[in-house]
């Protein structure tokens, strides 16, 4: 015989105090008892060990109406009974409240749980841990019910831990209670502590998993239920009902609005037939069990009931349409009482008013059923027995049934019968009701039967009312579209193609003048935009905009509302739709156009509240487009915080407008900036995307992954793309680096409604492009049913990802085949899995040839990719055929298995997370690229313009600090070159430097590494940032590589000439030095003389013999002179040698050459040069040959204006060292003029009359040089300045007077002090540049970027034609001249020349003076002096004559010349500040700076020209960083007037910009193509190295459009070309235009 149902349900109960009698004493000693507990868990632990106990006594009478209480806040005190209740247990207020207090779940009956706090991703909800402890149960259960986890009621912790304390030790007594709750009771504590919105997500995946959902919630401590109407609103279900014409439809809708019987099944009493498990059979196909109803024999089915007796749980059985699967032929609703039905009359009455039938389940034949007399119900009883029961008497029954009037129909006894044959009988029974009694009650119109439902009754009522002042007039779902949301029609879908069309310009071939195209498209668009401004908010608008601007509950109230009337709406029109389409169909083939307008309104009919949604952004961004002091903008200011509130809250927010294929990006940019500062800026994000072919479970894959509400109900399929958020605990969020995970549902591929449109694979490719860009991880979601899906989608998506590979964006991508009906799936797929990598890598190779990139051969090249890791299969949903079939096991598990890869690979893989606005400028960026379908992300891509200006920043550092350190060592070097012969006479200058050069080659590699590991230090960064330049890490290494290259070359070329200049000053110097030698002999002779004479003579006398002397030296020296030099047969051999390889005709030319009469005149390019060169020939029309000319003259005069610098430098360079001519300074300039015309050809006797012109002039001026230097250094002159001096020091040597002080002045001033200021001059330019590189005005030389934006707004400024043309023909010597501008008027400010200066002086002083005190005081004066130079030799270059003369006369004591000298120097330093203090003219300035060694504009040029290159068409120059890159790119291109391209026939400027041609079917022809016009969108076969980033935006370039239109006619003459046409929209631009497209270019915002 069957067991009861449950352990405290039978006739062990009691209704009041008064009532209780029996084993257990009276009432009173019932009360001292559990008086006695300490705590509401002893408390009911005493009192479960006494409930069975108490005797029965049925309650009488019967409630007219039953009393309900809300869930809500509003929640009734405990202790208030509701009307007609009595107290069944003792105490009030108690058993709840420990319930609660064991699961903690005590502050969460009046601070309810949130659907929010339930979704939140944290440790739990990631783990697949059983719940260890009573604590953690309902978390466990909400975890897996959210999942639709049809195991979620199983929910024994896995340890043994008593629910309430032990302290009876009755062993007769059976607790049960020692690890775990009775499911009903933790569901009913779940349902009391939840909010609305989570009881009707709880109901809403109950349903799913086909478990009974709460119809009636209990409160056991005050005696009340409630109906769960509110919580039941969100259940939609679909079935079919059997027809006997064969011909029946589905039927979809809201569970509570249809008319469904409900049958309802209660115990009363004793009954030894197991109620649930007997409706589960009921319910269940034999071959599709399922426990709809928890019963006795799950797991915890058997613990004792505390809170849940009373619950009424519903169920509906829905049929198929397939009478071999439907065990009910039409829907029917299946209540079931919990509990012995005479304790709960008011749930009693409920079901005899509502039910078709109650069924009561007994077996207490004489006393039990006397609750049903005066029983008044429209209701069908029927009785349930047990002939097996040992209280069952036929007679009794017979008796019973007439008693009560049961008709005998209506008693179903189950005999010896199997089990099969009883619940056969049962359903026959059921049938027969829901076939023949007409009483039929919606679950809606039950609210009638109860005073109050569930819910914030007033707010939801509200809410309600609200929603349908919206509904209430809609009619037709497409009118009311045009009627009520017009800004999202037809103007919005004109809007979209009209800015798709202004960035791809197909139809632009068709015009002559693309800019004026472009002017017809923005006007309009402008048009447009006026159009959709006429059109105010309606009135229907006004209500919704009202709707979602009340408080946090009325919102969440009003919009459930409107979404529930807008689904009916849309079902109903989708319904009518689709009956007649298929009647269409059937009878009326023919009307193909009826059809098609009948396939198109389906597409169209749907009605959500993303439509309202989509009209406030449109009206927004409609508002935008206003003055921003325009009342209609002001009234829509507040919107977007509200959008973002609800984003917050878990609300889908729609990205891509589906309809229109569209972001409104105004609106999209303004919600997400106001979400960051809603989340006070802890908004960074994990963004997650689901792509695949439509209708293949990506909506309902995320639903269950994360619990959140993705449509996916027929007809409401996704269109374009939603984002959601979901928050992330602080404590996970802290290892994922996020606190944020973005849900992002899309579009399905392959849509039906698209497949027939052109451009429906241009529509999924924007989209896929989309979404995986602005993702972290992206699923490819597949249907294992079709397998040539995955080939339609895969081309599209490897595009997706091989953009983003060149973008720096790394996604993670995982493959999902879903609908694998084998759960070894993973292991029997291998063969699928290679196939799907063959079609990866197959797809990779087409697509990277499309996008040019053919270095990726694999997919693996894309991304990191494991087919064996990242693929997952996924059984079907249902566990057999809907409508009752429960979500599969297998299913749920799956998706858990891959919820928890997906968190695993965020901690182990390297995602760089953005925030908000991080993630809005990604979209920004990213829907540009996509508008203009070429997706080269570029640098007019604002996120990787701003991480490519930090690595910039950053590397410019090292590069500046790598190239600074070197200089400096050259210096030190050069200095000590110079030296020679002063302090190192024995040693071989060559040996010398090989092992310098050895030293700069080891310091050199040293300084590259420390770049290279900065680099290596910066791309390990965990930043968003770093991801987006990874692409160009191997150009700044290479570019560090070729820094220490060039330095490497420059400085073994510096030392090597300095080495060569000094060798070749070696004939000068032995005269020089042969001279001081016979001083030297001579005076020492006269000395000896004077004195061994013992002549007291006076210093008249001593003057006359030293004249004497003196006469007889110059008259010995007298055919002593300085070499005289030839200079031009050197240059001419030189010459010569360099032009040899070019042929017989060239080395003619070069013979011939007379170069004294060369590069006298002007250089003129000849066309006689040209006439057997095939590049001339090819330029067919006389203008080209002009045209190709006057380009050559250009190129030669600006080769000749640098090779001037140069000479000018090296003759400044023999003036400053006092050094003669020498031949490497010819080399340099003839391969200054062959890098030079590298990048440009010309013919051999071109550049042979150049090179002859440059090295003509050259020749002439280092002539000029050498005699000057001769007569700078003839030894009479030298001598005769020296003599006052020798005559001094002789006198002095004669009296031998100790004159230290004297001679330490001397020294100082002859020696220190001149290598002192050229210390200062050497180092200078270097500290100036370096000074121009820190504080605010160090941004400016930062990067190049920083650098052209400064230099472009100061120009804007100066408002000058003349430097604007300067700056367009000249741009290198511009920009060097407007540095050296720059720099000196930043020395002029603040004295900072002379703080510089004296930063040097002081220095330098610093070393001098700790060299005086390191020296040794007891050496010899002489030997004194030759050590303080030869410490000091890398500092400072000592004059060697002063030297010399110096140490001829010298007597003084060393110790004290220390002291005296030390006091000169203090001396000098002083004198030397007060003559830097003067300086502060700024033609001193000017002068001074020009005539540094080490130009600081020099330097800093060379550093922010970069590679030099300017942009073929138009002449900007170049701004990737470091000097050795792949690619050229620049922020800001113009128009081709200023690279001097004009209209042949009408010779007009060109008003076109590059960026705008690159993406045109327009085509070119200059040099390069041979004069062959070539199509610009193919620009890069022509000039490869360069990176055009097409933009045809009317904002494109409108600093040089302001410029163009200001200067056309001066430009026109400057260029010898006729003024531009100028398009009208032009006109109307200003100089606050110009730079407002300055700072957007340049990311100054």
């Amino acid at each position: 015989m069957a067991e009861k149902e449950g352990h405290g349900s039978g006739a062990g109960a009691a209704g009041t105090l008064d009532d209780v009698g029996g084993g257990c004493g009276s009432g009173g000693e019932l009360v001292r008892l559990l008086e006695t507990a300490t705590g509401p868990t002893q408390f009911l632990h005493q009192f479960n060990l006494l409930h069975s106990a108490l005797p029965p006594k049925p309650p009488t009478g019967r409630a007219r109406n039953m009393s309900v209480t809300s869930v809500g806040p509003s929640m009734l005190p405990y202790n208030t009974l509701c009307r007609d209740a009595r107290p069944c247990f003792p105490r009030a207020g108690v058993l709840l409240s420990a319930v609660l207090s064991a699961l903690h779940l005590e502050d969460n009956f009046r601070q309810k749980l949130t659907l929010s706090s339930v979704l939140e991703i944290n440790k739990v909800t990631v783990s697949d841990e059983p719940a260890q402890s009573l604590e953690q149960l309902p978390w466990t259960f909400l975890r897996k019910l959210i999942m639709a986890h049809l195991n979620a009621r199983n929910i024994k912790c896995a340890q043994d831990q008593p629910m309430y304390n032990n302290s009876f030790s009755d062993a007769n007594v059976d607790i049960a209670i020692n690890n775990a709750i009775h499911p009903l009771d933790l569901i009913t504590a779940l349902f009391h502590c939840s909010d609305p919105l989570l009881q009707q997500e709880m109901v809403s995946k109950m349903s799913m998993c086909q478990f009974a959902v709460p119809l009636l919630l209990p409160n056991c401590d005050t005696q009340q239920s409630t109906l769960m109407l509110w919580a039941m609103r969100n259940l939609v279900k679909k079935y079919k009902p059997n027809s006997l014409e064969g011909d029946s439809t589905f039927v979809e809708g809201r569970i509570i609005e249809m008319k469904i019987p409900m049958v309802s099944f209660v115990r009363l009493g004793e009954s030894s037939l197991p109620k649930s498990q007997t409706l589960n059979k009921l319910f269940s196909n034999p071959h599709q069990h399922n426990d709809t109803f928890i019963h006795r024999e799950m797991e915890c089915g058997d613990v004792h009931r505390s809170i849940s007796d009373g619950l009424v749980e519903v169920s509906w059985y829905l049929p198929c349409g397939n009478t071999n699967i439907d065990m009910f032929t039409q829907p029917v609703a299946i209540a079931n009482l919990r509990g012995d039905c005479r304790l709960f009359k008011t749930q009693m009455s409920f079901l005899y008013e509502t039910s078709a039938a109650v069924f009561i389940f007994s077996d207490d034949l004489e006393g039990g059923l006397s609750t049903l007399n005066n029983r008044e119900s429209r209701s069908e009883l029927f009785l349930v027995t047990n002939s097996q029961s040992k209280t069952f008497n036929m007679e009794t029954l017979r008796d019973i049934c007439v008693k009560h009037k049961v008709k005998e129909t209506n008693v179903i006894i189950k005999n010896k019968k199997n089990e099969a044959d009883f619940v056969e009988a049962l359903r026959l029974r059921v049938n027969s009701v829901i076939s023949n009694n007409p009483h039929i009650m919606k679950v809606e119109d039950m609210a009638a039967v109860c005073l109050q439902v569930d819910g914030e009754w007033e707010k939801c009522e509200n809410g309600r009312r609200h929603a349908a002042s919206i509904t209430k007039n809609i009619k037709d779902i497409m009118e009311f579209k045009k009627a009520q949301l017009p800004l999202q029609g037809e103007l919005w879908k004109e809007i979209s193609k009209l800015e798709k069309e202004m960035c791809r310009l197909k139809k632009a071939d068709e015009i002559k003048n693309i800019e004026d195209y472009k002017c017809a498209l923005n006007k309009q668009l402008k048009e447009l935009r006026v159009q959709q401004n006429q059109l105010r908010m309606s009135d229907v608008m006004t209500l919704f905009t009202a709707g979602i601007s009340q408080p946090e509950m009325e919102r969440f109230y009003f919009l459930k509302w409107l979404k529930i009337k807008l689904d009916t709406l849309s079902r109903h029109n989708l319904s009518t739709l689709r009956e007649q389409y298929k009647d269409c169909c059937r009878n009326t083939p023919q009307k193909k156009e009826k059809i098609a307008d009948l396939d198109e309104q389906i597409s169209n009919c749907s009605l959500g509240t993303e439509h309202f949604f989509r009209e406030l952004g449109q009206l927004y961004e409609c508002a935008c487009s206003l003055p921003i002091n325009n009342p209609a903008r002001q009234q829509v200011q507040h919107l977007p915080a509200l959008c973002a509130q609800m984003l917050l809250d878990g609300f889908p927010v729609e990205l891509v407008d589906g309809d229109a294929s569209n972001i409104p990006m105004k609106w999209i940019e303004e919600v997400l900036t106001q979400l960051h500062q809603l989340a006070d800026t802890k908004s960074k994000i994990l963004v997650l995307t689901v792509l695949g072919v439509q209708s293949t479970g990506k909506s309902t894959l995320l639903n269950t992954m994360f619990g959140v509400q993705f449509a996916v109900s027929s007809g409401k399929c996704t269109r374009g793309a939603f984002m959601l958020l979901i928050k992330v605990s602080e404590e996970l969020g802290s290892l994922l680096e996020c606190d944020f995970i973005m849900v992002i549902d899309t579009e399905g591929l392959k849509s039906p409604e698209l497949e027939t449109l052109d451009t429906s694979y241009e529509h999924d490719n924007e989209l896929a492009t989309l979404v995986i860009g602005l993702s972290d991880i992206t699923i490819i979601n597949t249907s294992m049913e079709n397998n040539t899906e995955m080939k339609d989608i895969l081309q599209i998506v490897v595009h997706a990802f091989l953009r983003m590979k060149e973008v720096g964006k790394k996604p993670r991508c995982l493959f999902v085949h879903q609908n694998v009906p084998d759960m070894s799936a993973h292991d029997s797929n291998m063969r699928d899995r290679n196939r799907l990598m063959e079609q990866l890598d197959e797809m990779t190779r087409v697509a990277a040839k499309m996008e040019k990139k053919e270095k990726y051969a694999k997919f693996t090249d894309v991304m990191d990719f494991d087919p064996d890791q990242d693929s997952y299969y996924i059984p079907g949903l249902w566990h057999g055929t809907p409508p009752m079939a429960p979500v599969n096991v297998g299913y749920t598990e799956a998706v858990f298995k891959l919820k928890k890869s997906l968190f695993g690979s965020v901690r182990t893989f390297d995602f760089r997370n953005n925030n908000a606005t991080e993630f809005l400028k990604w979209t920004q960026v990213l829907w540009n690229a996509v508008k203009f379908e070429n997706f080269i992300f570029n640098f007019k891509n604002c996120l990787v313009a701003e991480a490519y200006s930090d690595v910039c920043t950053q590397y410019n550092t090292w590069e500046w600090s790598f190239q600074s350190v070197m200089n400096n060592w050259l210096i030190t070097k050069e200095t000590v070159i110079s030296n020679f012969g002063v302090t190192e006479k024995n040693v071989l200058l060559r040996t010398w430097l090989k092992d310098q050069i050895y030293e700069a080659s080891k310091k050199l590699l040293e300084e590259e590494q420390t770049i290279l590991s900065n680099l290596e230090k910066y791309f390990q960064q965990k930043d968003s940032k770093v991801l987006l330049v990874e692409k160009y890490r191997q150009d700044f290494q290479t570019s560090a590589n070729s820094l220490r290259r060039q330095l490497e070359n420059s400085i073994n070329s510096s030392l090597e000439t300095a080495v060569k200049i000094r060798q070749g000053m070696e004939e000068v110097n032995k005269i020089k030095e042969m001279q001081i030698e016979i001083i030297g002999e001579k005076v020492g002779e006269l000395l000896k003389e004077c004195r061994e004479r013992k002549a007291d003579l006076s210093e008249d006398g001593l003057t006359r013999e030293f004249e004497k002397m003196w006469e007889g030296i110059m008259s010995d020296l007298s055919g002593v002179r300085m070499p005289e030099m030839d200079v031009y047969p050197k240059v001419h051999h030189l010459l010569w040698s360099n032009l040899s390889s070019k042929g017989g005709h060239v080395a003619e030319m070069v013979s011939a050459v007379y170069l004294k009469s060369s590069g006298q005149d002007k250089f003129i390019v000849k066309t006689d040069w040209f006439s057997s060169w095939k590049r001339f020939v090819s330029a067919i029309t006389h203008s080209d040959k002009n045209h190709l000319i006057a380009e050559i003259q250009e190129i030669c005069d600006s080769i000749i204006k640098h090779c001037d610098i140069l000479i000018s430098n090296h003759i400044s360079a023999m003036e400053r060292n006092n050094t003669d001519y020498h031949e490497t300074y010819i080399r340099d300039l003839l391969k200054a003029v062959d890098d030079q015309l590298k990048d440009f050809q010309i013919s051999h006797e071109c550049e042979t009359s150049l090179k002859v012109h440059v090295c003509g002039c050259a020749a002439r001026l280092f002539q000029e040089a050498h005699k000057e230097f001769n007569v700078r250094n003839d030894p009479q002159k030298r001598l005769l300045e020296s003599k006052p001096i020798f005559l001094e020091n002789f006198l002095e040597s004669f009296r031998e007077k100790d004159l230290c002080q004297k001679r330490a002045e001397q020294f100082t001033e002859t020696c220190v002090k001149p290598a002192v200021e050229d210390y200062v001059s050497k180092h200078l330019g270097q500290a100036i540049a370096d000074h121009m590189k820190i504080g605010d005005i160090g941004v400016t030389y930062s990067t190049r970027t920083h650098f052209l934006y400064t230099l472009l707004k100061q120009l804007l400024n100066d408002n000058s034609i003349e430097k604007y043309v300067e700056y367009t023909t000249s741009y290198g010597p511009f920009v060097k001249n407007w540095i050296k501008e720059q720099i000196i008027m930043e020395m002029s400010s603040g004295k900072k020349m002379q703080q510089l200066e004296v930063e040097l002086l002081s220095e330098i002083v610093k070393k001098i003076t700790a060299a005086i005190t390191s020296i040794s005081k007891s050496m010899d004066i002489k030997e004194f002096i030759l050590k303080f130079c030869s410490d000091l030799k890398d500092q400072l270059v000592f004059p060697s004559d002063a030297i010399n003369n110096f140490l001829i006369f010298i007597n003084a004591k060393t110790d004290q010349f220390a002291i005296n000298l030390n006091e000169y120097i203090k001396e000098m330093e002083s004198q030397l500040a007060q003559g830097y203090a003067i300086e502060t003219d700024i033609s001193v300035i000017t002068e001074r700076i020009t005539k540094l060694p080490c130009k600081p504009h020099k330097l800093l040029f060379t550093r922010l020209c970069g590679c030099g290159e300017l942009c073929p068409f138009c002449g900007t120059p170049c701004e990737a960083g470091g000097q050795d890159h792949k690619t050229h790119f620049s922020s800001m291109h113009r128009s081709q007037a200023f690279a001097t391209y004009r209209w042949i026939d009408s010779q007009k400027l060109m008003i076109d910009i590059c960026t705008t041609l690159v993406i045109s079917k327009f085509k070119f022809k200059n040099s390069k193509t041979s004069h062959e016009l070539h199509p610009y969108k193919d620009y890069r076969a022509i000039y490869p190295d360069w990176e055009i980033a097409g933009d045809s935006s009317m904002e494109a370039s409108v600093y040089w459009k302001y410029v163009l239109i200001k200067f056309n006619n001066e430009f026109a003459v400057a260029y010898n070309a006729q003024p531009a046409d100028i398009p009208h929209a032009w006109k109307t631009l200003a100089a606050e235009d110009a730079l407002r497209s300055l700072e957007e270019s340049f990311n100054k915002k």
